[in-house]
């Protein structure tokens, strides 16, 4: 660690601040790196062929013999989804919680790395020492098992990175919020607080998992249809919940989509989820009588290839849902994600299906604190700095802002990759690294402005097309042009000529126009084609398509 001096406490996101989602956090001290979190987010149709986007490693990836670990914080896709991705360009040692340790198991053996990977299972409240960095495990609520906040403790200050968290009095599966652990940090000392921002415009507080319970008990009574839920994998205490409300109802629970079953196997391994009855299969669950069956569904945020877009397309092998039915969404709709959503919904109503959705009030709570909830942590820790993270710019301002309405000395807006020095003297960004994204594309990891990725956009929004030119070695052709077009209209309503034949005429005039010495130098020959059918589909079609030509000469 090069840039920073040996007893300055470095706080450096390289992703997951001023956005939600690709959580990667590092702490720097005495010359080495403590790395918080490696996850995901997912893309949209601006990136046609991607799903999978991660942070960009490169920073932390050439000072790697510097990092002296990862701690993952719980088992959220955006907390640890990247590590199977990325692990190969850091290599460093991994430490996790039963849960999430679980699931990343399962990641790393699919990607041919769980022999390699040093992974070790820290219990909840459990202490370590990894490099100058001790590192206590606070447990707070959340959406997901085992969520820990870090104490990480430096000569140069206490520091408490929240991770994501709620304060659920009522969580229904694990333990509380350990609200006195906190205190005690507070009485303490505590420099700095790195905290959730995500619902920090959202006055109250968030609820809690056992409101959910009652409302779904309620909503589910006395119907004689099929019952769905869809909700967020990952999501123990509703996989219980809904488990719980099709005993109630003498209903047999069935789980449709494979990362249920993953999570469901990941929390018995863990010890919990102990009085589950065995759910149904979706082959077996889905010929039994519609008032007998209540099934859980994969795809609450529209996922074309989850199991709820199948079911609503008439897709899903052994799954139909009709009139009479009822699908709830016990779940946030993830801003991007409105028009999926909407498309299966729309889907399920043209069938006849009923649609419960997240603005039926008391059908979700989020796993993150609401304004109430955030103003208690500030209450139980009493930091002299905030920094928020985890948000969007508008939810990280929010925090800042709040922050200080409750007294807290200093409050620093970042993003990605600035170097916040919060020890010794001034809070300030003393330096910006590299930082962004990278796409996972296939099997490999691009950067986000690769080539290929930037032209294959371009194909999807404008098409493109191929122009052939079979030449002697003077440039004469021998054959009339021989044109490939993709992605774009050829048979135009109303229009004059064939684009293909048009196409191929001004692509053998401009060819026929070039001076003999150009017509010698296929490049000179090739971007005189290239340019001359670019333009006629710009003409005619108003795209600005990417065109290439390539020659061929003949002796």
């Amino acid at each position: 660690m090069t840039e920073f001096a040996e007893d300055e406490l470095i706080f450096l996101p390289l992703g997951g601040s001023g956005e939600i989602g690709m959580n990667m956090n590092l702490y720097g001290f005495a010359g080495q790196w403590l790395l918080v979190d490696l996850g995901i987010t997912f893309a949209d149709g601006e990136q046609p062929g991607i799903d999978i986007i991660t942070p960009d490693p490169t920073y932390i990836a050439e000072r790697r013999d510097d990092l002296a670990g990862l701690i993952i914080t719980h088992a959220h896709e955006d907390h640890l989804g990247a590590v199977a991705h990325l692990w190969p360009r850091l290599r460093c040692p991994v430490w996790a919680t039963p849960f999430a340790a679980a699931l990343l198991r399962n990641k790393l053996e699919e990607a041919g790395l769980l022999r390699e990977v040093p992974l070790h299972i820290i219990e909840p409240d459990q202490q370590l020492e990894i490099g100058p960095f001790a590192i206590e495990f606070i447990g707070l609520t959340h959406s997901t098992l085992e969520m820990n906040a870090l104490a990480i403790r430096t000569k140069a200050g206490l520091v408490l990175h929240t991770g994501d968290w709620k304060l659920d009095p009522d969580p229904l599966v694990g333990p509380k919020s350990d609200e006195a652990a906190l205190r005690r940090l507070g009485d303490e000392g505590v420099m700095a607080m790195i905290g959730d921002s995500t619902n920090a415009l959202n006055d109250g507080t968030s609820g809690s998992e056992a409101d959910v319970r009652d409302t779904l008990m309620e909503i589910c009574a006395n119907r004689k249809g099929r019952i769905a839920v869809t909700t967020f994998a990952s999501n123990v205490a509703r996989i219980d919940t809904v488990a719980k409300v099709a005993a109630a109802h003498d209903r047999h629970l069935v789980l449709v989509g494979r990362s249920l079953w993953r999570i469901v196997a990941a929390a018995k391994e863990c010890g919990y989820l102990d009085d589950l009855a065995p759910p149904l299969k979706d082959d077996e669950g889905a010929y039994l009588p519609p008032e007998k069956v209540l099934f859980l569904c994969t795809g609450c945020q529209g996922e074309s290839r989850a199991a709820l877009a199948r079911i609503a397309t008439g897709g899903h092998r052994h799954v139909v849902f009709e009139k009479g039915d009822v699908v709830i969404f016990s779940s946030r709709i993830i801003p991007g994600n409105e028009t999926a959503i909407n498309r299966v919904q729309n889907r399920l109503l043209w069938n006849g299906v009923e649609v419960i959705g997240e603005r039926e009030q008391g059908v979700h709570v989020s796993g993150h604190p609401c304004r109430d909830e955030l103003a208690e942590m500030y209450r139980l820790v009493r930091p002299k700095i905030a920094v928020p993270v985890h948000g969007e710019y508008k939810h990280m301002l929010a925090h800042a802002e709040l922050a200080r309405s409750l007294q807290v000395p200093e409050a620093v807006v970042i993003e990605n990759g600035q170097a916040l020095r919060l020890s010794p003297g001034a809070v300030e960004v003393v330096a910006e690294v590299q930082s962004g994204r990278c796409f996972v594309d296939g099997d490999v990891i691009v950067p986000a402005d690769d080539d290929g990725v930037r032209t294959r956009r371009k194909l999807m929004f404008s098409g493109g097309g191929v122009v052939i030119l079979v030449a002697d070695q003077d440039g004469e052709l021998l054959a009339d042009p021989e044109l490939v077009l993709q992605g774009l209209a050829t048979d135009i309503i109303g229009g004059a000529t064939n684009l293909i034949e048009e196409g191929a005429r001004v692509v053998e005039e401009a060819v026929d126009g070039l001076p003999k010495s150009a017509r010698r130098d296929d490049g000179r020959m090739m971007e005189a084609a290239r340019i001359a059918l670019r333009r006629l589909i710009r003409d005619r079609l108003g795209k600005k398509a990417v065109v290439e030509a390539r020659i061929i000469r003949l002796d």
